[in-house]
């Protein structure tokens, strides 16, 4: 739970979190503080997770060498270990003084020039939060590769769909928002996705998105980790178990087809995700194997984690009981394996015959194959009715 009995009604708290950043965060204080409106109070927090490189260190150095300014703090907040980007952020919300929180990376792919617009959007016209969005119209990414594009692309198709969110970019890490609003919450901070689990857990809130471009670091190495994939899945999981399913209040058999339709592919989404990461891991990562051999091992992965989410989630069975089990995974593994001789005959027509990229004949196969996987498992392995 965050309180501050501190609070300082006319200041915005911005927090940097930092792990090894030595080679941006200097420059990164100075542009904010460049880009601030006049008059306007702020402090930047850095919440510093014991960086090896002295991030924390160049911080406490800066701040001995520079003129105080009247409307304009630096504070920096050393931890004793890397407890993750979530907890960092709580951390510096709590420290926070400000009415008005701002949350962003010091690596410059969230241009500081973006933070009046967001202050702006809460102080003027009074929005409860403001994302700064890749995903709207004239929001864009520039630097990455297809890869995270693609991975990206689903970890919010898997927000939007499975925690029934209309942002559009439930995913960003820059945004802003009213402290007021998460006043009594509990906080679980897990993974990497603030912003996901105010969004969840905050009610009748007003919500602003503003394009901005986001351009891959220039200096030091980005956070992705398996890891880090698996703590969001397991937010993801938590989030979704806090709020009441949408489909225990409807009614329409319809609409209920479309949301365990959305599930399915929500799961067949993270599915890919783990098809995607193995099969490219086997082929260039952590051995040489051969692209078809490296495919096979991948969706053998994703067959076994559809199955559980699907079952427990999509079609919300909590029956374990072994034989039952098995014979709905044995179902769930013929029907799945149809649709990957699909895939794997469209990967090789794709690749061999027409010279298409691996990571694009991979995309193609899989959704050319999911929609017959959803009716089948549907009628036959969870024995339900096609349309409810």
């Amino acid at each position: 739970m965050i309180e501050n009995k501190f609070m300082n009604s006319n200041q915005v708290s911005i927090i940097i979190p930092t792990y090894n950043e030595s080679k941006n965060i200097i420059s990164i204080l100075k542009s904010i503080g460049s880009n601030l409106p006049k008059n306007l109070h702020t402090e930047a927090i850095v919440v510093d997770d014991n960086s090896p490189d002295g991030t924390g260190k160049l911080v406490e150095d800066y701040l001995k060498n520079i003129k105080k300014m009247a409307d304009y703090t630096i504070e920096i907040i050393h931890r004793k270990a890397k407890d993750g980007l979530g907890s960092a952020i709580l951390k510096g919300i709590q420290h926070a003084k400000g009415d008005t929180i701002v949350v962003m990376d010091c690596d410059f792919s969230h241009p500081p020039h973006i933070i009046p617009k967001l202050i702006e959007s809460i102080k003027k016209y009074q929005y409860d939060i403001v994302v700064a969005s890749r995903y709207i119209k004239g929001g864009k990414i520039q630097g990455w590769s297809l890869k995270r594009k693609t991975m990206s692309k689903f970890a919010t198709l898997i927000a939007k769909k499975g925690l029934g969110i209309d942002t559009k970019d439930p995913m960003s890490g820059f945004f802003a928002f009213k402290r007021s609003i998460i006043k009594g919450l509990n906080i679980d901070a897990i993974g990497y996705k603030f912003l996901l689990e105010i969004l969840v857990k905050t009610r009748d809130v007003t919500i602003k998105e503003i394009p901005y471009t986001f351009q891959d670091r220039k200096f030091g190495s980005s956070k992705l980790s398996i890891r880090t994939i698996f703590d969001y899945y397991r937010s993801v999981w938590k989030l979704y178990r806090y709020g009441k399913p949408l489909e225990k209040q409807e009614k329409r058999s319809s609409v209920k087809f479309l949301y365990k339709a959305g599930r399915f592919y929500t799961v067949g989404a993270s599915g890919f995700i783990v098809n995607y990461m193995i099969s490219l891991l086997l082929t260039g990562g952590i051995s040489d194997m051969w692209y078809l051999h490296a495919n096979v091992v991948g969706i053998i992965a994703s067959i076994t984690t559809n199955f559980i989410l699907n079952k427990t989630w999509t079609f919300g069975d909590r029956d374990f009981r072994v034989k039952k089990t098995i014979s709905q995974y044995g179902k769930f593994a013929m029907f799945s394996s149809l649709g990957a001789l699909v895939q794997l005959g469209m990967v090789y027509f794709l690749v061999d015959s027409n010279n298409i990229s691996y990571p694009l004949a991979l995309i193609l196969a899989v959704m050319t194959a999911a929609f017959g996987n959803f009716i089948l498992n549907k009628k036959f392995t969870f024995k339900e009715k096609l349309l409810e």
